[in-house]
């Protein structure tokens, strides 16, 4: 008996890390000249390096929700096993993959496996900010902790997992509504560089224009100093980066020299968030008990 965790490529976890805490990863889809590909393949790495390099020559990507068929099988499977799921899923407020596959996993365990309990979290997170929520989870789960226990724990904790975003490419938040054509070209002809974060209904929401991006990454820098949780040195960081690995070891140096961590996580920018805020990206996650 026992039960498992769920959740969405988004979450950006490494392969050891879906290994480590033997996580069942939903993927999301993304496109390219027509051509379909899952952003998560169990035991296969994307070469992301030539994914950033196809937007940067200009190839336009579009991304998908994940399948129904592919939870009907992961779900399914567990179910058969006697296990019970708990389902810790992508943002709502910046992806439908969370309401469509936990509604399809909810009519799955009504009508065929009543006997079997299912939870589902909407984590209000995205890139490692959902992974470190789930690496927490797996935790308390090791730990002893029932799935009502960690699913209470991660319904109440969510929104103390900050998230800070720098972009590169104002081309990208401009492609997704999130800015103007105007502004996007005012804001590259003066080398802005937009300040992100994720707010508590779990939407992007542009705090600050920084001129520069070695500017940029100190203002991530700055805001893990005001809000992460005490004492900071012995806190989690996680940086996911849209192959920019430079300037995310840059962002960690500053945390590492001032505060002594040693807790890092830094993954290249799975692709369907990658196809939305593009090359150069630069994302900061760690707990906060202030906004985040």
């Amino acid at each position: 008996m026992g039960f498992e965790i769920v959740t969405d490529s988004s979450a950006n976890l490494p392969e050891t890390v879906i290994d480590h805490y033997g996580l069942h990863i939903l993927s999301l889809e993304f496109n390219i000249d027509d051509d379909v590909h899952l952003s998560y393949k169990k035991g296969e790495v994307t070469d992301l390096t030539q994914f950033y390099a196809l937007m940067r020559e200009g190839k336009v990507v579009t991304t998908s929700l994940a399948r129904l068929e592919d939870t009907d099988s992961i779900v399914r499977e567990l179910f058969e096993q006697g296990k019970d799921v708990l389902y810790l899923g992508f943002d709502s407020m910046l992806s439908g993959t969370f309401e469509r596959c936990s509604a399809y996993m909810q009519n799955l365990q009504a009508e065929e496996y009543p006997q079997r309990k299912l939870r589902c979290v909407d984590t209000l997170a995205a890139a490692l900010g959902q992974g470190m929520l789930v690496v927490e989870a797996s935790k308390l789960r090791e730990s002893g902790q029932s799935l009502d226990e960690v699913a209470d724990w991660a319904q109440r904790e969510r929104l103390t997992f900050a998230h800070w975003f720098t972009v590169d490419d104002l081309a990208y938040l401009q492609r997704g509504g999130r800015l103007s054509k105007g502004a996007a070209f005012a804001g590259t002809l003066l080398n802005i560089k937009p300040v992100l974060h994720m707010d508590d209904e779990g939407r992007l929401v542009p705090v600050e224009k920084i001129r520069g991006r070695k500017k940029s990454l100190h203002v991530l820098f700055d805001r893990f100093c005001d809000l992460a949780l005490e004492p900071k040195g012995e806190q989690s960081v996680y940086i996911s980066h849209g192959d920019c690995r430079e300037d995310a070891d840059y962002l960690a140096d500053l945390i590492r020299e001032r505060y002594g961590n040693t807790d890092f996580l830094i993954n290249n920018l799975e692709p369907v968030i990658g196809a939305h805020s593009g090359p150069g990206t630069i994302a900061l996650f760690f707990r906060t008990d202030k906004e985040r």
